[in-house]
């Protein structure tokens, strides 16, 4: 039992685990994070890999080609879900090209906060390591950070009584128990409206601009002037409606204490495959998410292609739904038809969603559970990732290629 397993249920990746195979389910050794035990309790196994056509069970092959035959009939296609590795991203961006389709992230409204925050003014981030290495001053910013990443601060070093951080501060939030010891924490409960908060404590590392400043955040002001190195930790998926906005002062904020010390932002996101896929499209074709591929080139919008958005005016004739990691994240409900690629587990809950009319199921691999494969890191380091079992099940990238192939010689 060597502590070799990476866990793929977030986007800390974290590794150094040991996984005990005690069939079917497989054992955590080497942490207690909740998240990473309630992934491995939704893939214990059990159920038969079926694939299926409008609720009737059908070998994978024929399942497959019937998905690639209702995928040629529509004129325009939704990929929706993509949470998939960085191979699965590969693979189902030439299928986007070939079919025309408009792409977003079952994540795709909090992963386009900060998108559209980098495109307008750029940032400033860093990663686990220099956090670890360097931070003296770490913010949480409308977020406890280990509600859904729980092994964040252990990243971060927070937990060693060497850590070089001297004070964890939480804005807008309360801090969550189980804090490690070694750091003092303090909370600035601030207006109640984030991003009010973020611009008076932008105003403030200018004073001459804020002439009534709440003492908390001039408080806060005066300690990231002061750090040698200040972190604002922000998470996509807690911020308010307008994130983008958020995300635009935080990056203020960092830009103007670089003039004189050093800061940061650090973002949580990009879970299941999120990061990765948003990376893939954008390196292969120069463009984030929600962008969709014509004849005459490709075209982002990052509003109007919004999956939900979509689906809800019936703007796509059908969704073609991936989800490789937690079973239980059934495409959205739509009159629409889906084709849907998850791990086994999922078949059986879109039965008893009433899913299965006008729908084909293709079982697929986790990523890290029963498939290798590559994820980004939430600080944008590339993680590989090794099966711990092996289920006989294809990986995303597998089942899209055989789409592919059915596209190109339709029978």
């Amino acid at each position: 039992m060597e502590p070799d397993w990476t866990c793929p249920f977030c986007s800390l990746l974290c590794d150094g685990f040991a996984l005990e195979r005690a069939a079917p389910a497989l054992v955590l050794r080497g942490t207690d994070c909740p998240r990473a035990r309630a992934g491995l309790a939704a893939h214990a196994g059990g159920e038969a890999p079926a694939a299926w056509i409008d609720g009737g069970v059908a070998p994978q092959e024929e399942a497959i080609a019937e998905a690639a035959r209702r995928l040629a009939r529509w004129r325009q296609p939704l990929l929706g879900g993509l949470g998939t590795d960085m191979a699965g991203a590969r693979a189902l961006f030439r299928l986007a090209a070939r079919t025309g389709a408009i792409c977003d992230h079952g994540d795709g409204e909090s992963l386009m906060h900060g998108a559209r925050a980098v495109q307008d003014r750029g940032q400033c981030y860093t990663t686990l390591a220099e956090i670890r290495a360097r931070a003296d001053v770490v913010v949480c910013v409308g977020t406890q950070a280990i509600a859904h990443y729980p092994e964040f601060f252990r990243r971060c070093g927070l937990d060693r009584p060497d850590t070089p951080c001297k004070r964890l501060v939480f804005l807008g939030v309360e801090p969550p128990p189980g804090l490690p010891d070694a750091v003092p924490v303090q909370r600035i409960a601030g207006s109640g409206d984030l991003l009010a908060d973020l611009q008076q404590l932008a105003a403030l590392l200018v004073p001459a601009r804020c002439r009534a400043p709440d003492p908390e955040l001039t408080e806060l002001a005066t300690m990231l002037r002061e750090a040698r190195y200040g972190v604002l930790v922000w998470e996509a998926a807690m911020l308010p409606a307008h994130g983008a906005l958020a995300v635009e002062l935080l990056n203020r904020i960092a830009g103007t204490l670089n003039r004189t010390t050093r800061a940061a932002t650090f973002s949580l996101g990009g879970s299941d495959g999120a990061y990765a896929v948003q990376q893939v499209f954008t390196w292969m074709s120069g463009l984030p998410l929600r962008t969709r591929a014509t004849a005459g080139g490709l075209e982002h919008d990052p509003v109007r292609f919004a999956g939900q958005r979509l689906l809800d005016g019936e703007a796509v004739d059908g969704l073609l739904w991936v989800w490789s990691f937690a079973p239980e994240r059934l495409p959205p409900a739509t009159r629409l038809p889906r084709i849907v690629l998850g791990p086994p587990g999922m078949g059986p809950r879109l039965q008893q969603a009433d899913v299965a009319r006008r729908c084909v199921f293709v079982p697929v691999a986790t990523p890290g559970l029963n498939a290798a494969g590559h994820l980004f890191r939430t600080d944008g380091v590339v993680v590989p990732l090794v099966a711990a079992r092996d289920d006989a099940l294809p990986a995303v990238a597998q089942v899209v290629a055989r789409l592919l192939e059915h596209l190109e010689s339709p029978a």
